[in-house]
């Protein structure tokens, strides 16, 4: 949205082709490389700009929620198996190097390395067998309302991510 802003388009609008096109360059799944999507975001939009510009900006917006790995940390030391299962780039492992957390999960997915997106509901089964359990024993949390549809549309129980404090009572009922 900063991009969109800084170069006189509406934020909102511009996030939306910028998100849509990560997926179809194929981009998200592995299937294309970074200079491939901002070419193709730069034709869309007209926006001018070198890459390592307009990537340095997108990775200093990426904030983990301490508050989710703490409750991350919580679940794992009672010994439930926690996964992270993420619609993005090769940008993951360059979040983690800047600031670890792939160390608090169990697994860590990427669409970039699956060459499947959250899009693809087959996706979520994938993970759950790559993780050695059945899709119903599995919650998956995410902010994105598709996502968590498409999760449960393959038989995951879903928590949309609204805030933390409503997050933790909707866990709390899942978990009894």
């Amino acid at each position: 949205m900063a991009i969109g802003k800084k170069n006189g388009l509406d934020p909102d609008s511009f996030f939306t082709v910028a998100q849509e096109l990560i997926h179809q360059t194929g981009y998200v799944t592995g299937k294309s490389d970074e200079a491939h999507y901002w070419k193709t975001l730069r034709g869309k939009t007209g926006i001018p700009g070198a890459d390592q510009e307009y990537r340095k900006e997108i990775l200093k917006r990426f904030v983990l929620r301490d508050q989710m790995l703490r409750v991350v940390k919580t679940l794992r030391s009672s010994g439930m198996i926690t996964a992270i299962l993420s619609d993005q780039t090769n940008w993951l492992d360059e979040i983690n190097k800047r600031s670890p957390f792939y160390y608090h999960f169990d697994f860590v997915f990427n669409s970039y390395v699956l060459k499947k997106s959250k899009r693809d509901p087959s996706v979520f089964k994938d993970v759950c067998t790559l993780i050695g359990i059945k899709p119903r024993q599995a919650i998956f949390v995410d902010d994105n309302i598709t996502n968590t549809k498409n999760a449960e549309s393959a038989g995951l129980r879903t928590i949309h991510f609204l805030n933390v404090k409503d997050f933790e009572k909707e866990l709390a009922n899942l978990l009894r």
